[in-house]
């Protein structure tokens, strides 16, 4: 069954060619802000009322007062497949002195964790970076990257915060309420709440507070490394968004990050092709 999308409250078409055009013409409808002392006012972007941001009016108030009703509808369950088959990891980098925004997709096999494709999406970047807001700046690159992949995902895993984010709604969580598919948000750095630092071994991990709630894990990935934040975006508990970062971790070398995000993580930052970098895994 082809996975139907809702964008922002309103309803978008199945994925494939349908939501590949409603997804490049709201994304090419955005604009650069003109100023980023301008942006502390008020995002100016031509982005209102698009399916991607229906009835934003452009504003960083409505912008939050948006996050907060968004959050309302993530879904804190585990509704992954019993069988998954196919992962993806997101990521986002900027090109151009940051004027393009370069969105990253790779397909993963559930099983084995080799990249089965990748993808690379660039639109205009259509905001300056706003704290709290990511998922308003990064969104419709994302989008257009999920486009191109040739299978829906049983499980996403992007690059940045879930529900660990002061208004319970960073990139991965906005993300999976979008779309509905199960998602992770694995960051590198905390954005909200706070931990006790957990043990110095791979696999040790403490939970993140914010007023009392738990919001995610801070996990320790690899020895003599910072933890990272993972916390579930939607359709995907606490316990599970903790489980499936474990589980996707390489134990050949000790990578910090999850292979999906790693993966997406080298491909959006052009710092090397994903195939060669996977290949040389398996002969090293």
């Amino acid at each position: 069954m082809a996975q139907q999308y809702e964008f922002a409250g309103h309803s978008g078409s199945p994925m494939g060619a349908d939501q590949s055009a409603i997804v490049a013409a709201a994304s090419a409808s955005l604009a650069c802000t003109r100023s980023p002392r301008a942006a502390r006012d008020a995002v100016t972007m031509q982005a209102t009322n698009t399916p991607v941001f229906a009835g934003w009016d452009g504003s960083i108030l409505q912008a939050r007062q948006l996050q907060q009703q968004l959050a309302q509808r993530v879904v804190l369950q585990d509704q992954v497949s019993t069988a998954p088959q196919v992962l993806a990891g997101f990521d986002v980098g900027f090109e151009d002195d940051g004027q393009t925004t370069r969105a990253a997709a790779v397909l993963l096999d559930a099983h084995t964790l080799l990249p089965l494709e990748t993808h690379v999406a660039r639109l205009p970047t259509s905001m300056p970076y706003v704290p709290g807001l990511l998922s308003f700046r990064e969104l419709p690159a994302l989008l257009q990257a999920l486009a191109l992949l040739s299978r829906t995902p049983d499980l996403v895993f992007i690059d940045g915060q879930g529900i660990a984010h002061p208004r319970k709604l960073g990139i991965a969580a906005h993300f999976g309420v979008v779309t509905g598919l199960p998602c992770i948000g694995v960051a590198k750095q905390r954005l909200a709440g706070s931990f006790t630092e957990p043990g110095p071994e791979r696999g040790e991990h403490s939970p993140i507070l914010l007023g009392g709630a738990q919001i995610g894990w801070a996990l320790r990935s690899k020895p003599r490394c910072n933890p990272l934040i993972v916390s579930p975006g939607h359709r995907v508990s606490m316990q599970g968004a903790l489980a499936w970062t474990l589980r996707t971790l390489r134990t050949l070398r000790a990578y910090r990050l999850p292979e999906p995000t790693r993966l997406a993580d080298r491909l959006a930052s052009r710092r090397g092709e994903v195939m060669s970098d996977v290949q040389g895994d398996l002969l090293g």
